[in-house]
Order: structure tokens, then C-alpha cells, then sequence
């Protein structure tokens, strides 16, 4: 039997939560470029893109939305609101909504709001599992990788990232952005913390945001917002790998 081609589509999963979680009171949810980027890179290489979240709802992490982490181009299409990205992100979709079987790539972006929603997303966790299921990638960057918490394969039953290497969003990290303790307080998990539990290796970057990617199989991982194209990146191999 001829295997059935894998569709050139990403489903860009991004997260719904987005409530006070700093101490100066700022919000988390969507860590911008973690999203933004992943989208400009795969609608370049030619990807249909469709931007999903657990209740088609999402709010944007009010730190990840400064010149720290965006230029002044990026700054500016963000607070445009008929900007392309944003026209965009008006379009996003309910998980519950579509079908796994329309995409080759599930791409699971960070931000602190994930570590919030993302492992009891039941409909996000589906989709992600039956894409693999069908011989697609699963792909998380910074705090996205949570959802290998609860994230199974459906040939084994087993966690999917169980025995693989992944990486994602450094314990050194939160203790230097200040929010070990609120993650703490709130019994969240990191992904180092996850990792350990379903049985993976964890695989560092050099230090807490250097730009670092991870490819094992058909399961790509990146540590930090800087590792979001690169993320990308390594997805895209893969799956000219399966092409091939």
C-alpha cells in the first residue's frame, strides 16, 4: 500500500489562557514571536497555516510584546491591527473545529499561559496525537513542549515523548525570569519537571535562551522564543525527509 501523503498544512497551536500572572500584574498567554515567527517562516517556504487554540480564544503574554523580544517592523505589524499577522490571528480556529487529517505539522507555541492549559487540552492533545498518528511531526518551542505531559501515541499508548529527547524552556530560565515561585505557588510544571515524568531526556540549550533546536524522530523540540525559526526550521527538514 502506498503511504498517504503527508498535507503540506501546519496547524500553528497556541494558547487560550490568559490572566495576571506576573508580580508587576502582567498577563501570560502567548508568547508573540513564538507564534509570529513559526508563521512567517512556514507561509514563506509555501505552508498553509491555520492558527488554533483549545476555545479559539487567546490573549497575548504583555512581556513577550516589547523591544526586548520584537523589533521596531514587528512592533509596528503587531499594533497595526489590519496588519497581515493580525488579519491572521483574527482567524483563528476552536480545536474542536477541525481535522487532524488536514495537516502534516502540529506546532505547539510557548508562552506561559500554555503551562496553564495546554496538558488538559483534550481537543489540542487529539489533534496532536492523530497527527502523528498519520505519519505527521509534532513540533513545541519554549514552554510548548507541556503538552507532552498528557501527550500520547496512539500505536502504543504510551506518553509520545517517552524515550525520546526533547527540550524546551530551562528550569534556570524561570528562576531567571523571576517566576519559579509563582509556578510554585500555582503547583505548575515545568518542562523539565515533565520530561522526567513521562520517561524523556532532556536535552539543554548551551544556556537558557540561546537559539537551539532538537529533532528526534518525527518529534522536534526548541527551548526559548530566540529558537522559534529555528524550531521551524528543523520542522521543515523533517518533513522534506518524509517527502523524500
Amino acid at each position: 500500500m502506498v503511504a498517504k501523503p503527508v498535507p503540506r498544512k501546519v496547524l500553528l497551536a497556541i494558547t487560550s489562557y490568559s490572566e495576571k500572572f506576573y508580580d508587576d500584574g502582567a498577563k501570560t498567554g502567548l508568547f508573540w514571536s513564538e507564534a509570529a515567527h513559526p508563521l512567517r517562516f512556514f507561509e514563506e517556504v509555501g505552508f498553509e497555516v491555520d492558527i488554533v487554540s483549545e476555545t479559539g480564544k487567546f490573549g497575548v503574554d504583555e512581556h513577550s510584546i516589547s523591544d526586548q523580544f520584537l523589533s521596531t517592523e514587528e512592533l509596528e505589524q503587531y499594533k497595526d491591527k489590519n496588519s497581515p499577522i493580525n488579519q491572521k490571528f483574527k482567524q483563528i480556529k476552536r480545536a474542536s473545529d477541525v481535522n487532524a487529517d488536514d495537516y502534516g505539522i502540529f506546532f505547539a507555541a510557548g508562552g506561559h499561559g500554555t503551562v496553564f492549559d495546554f496538558p488538559k487540552a483534550t481537543s489540542l492533545l487529539e489533534l496532536a496525537s492523530q497527527i502523528y498518528a498519520n505519519g505527521g511531526i509534532v513540533a513545541a518551542v519554549c514552554h510548548g513542549p507541556v503538552i507532552f505531559e498528557n501527550l500520547k501515541d496512539k500505536e502504543t499508548g504510551e506518553f509520545l515523548g517517552k524515550g525520546k529527547t526533547l527540550t524546551g524552556f530551562t528550569n534556570l530560565g524561570e528562576e531567571q525570569m523571576g517566576v519559579q515561585h509563582i509556578l510554585n505557588r500555582d503547583n505548575l510544571k515545568t518542562c523539565e519537571q515533565i520530561f522526567n515524568e513521562i520517561g524523556a531526556t532532556y536535552s539543554p540549550p548551551p544556556a537558557p535562551f540561546d537559539v537551539y533546536s532538537v529533532i528526534d524522530g518525527r518529534v522536534v523540540t526548541g527551548p526559548n522564543p530566540a529558537s522559534a525559526y529555528d524550531t521551524a526550521n528543523s520542522a521543515l527538514k523533517v518533513f522534506n525527509s518524509l517527502e523524500a
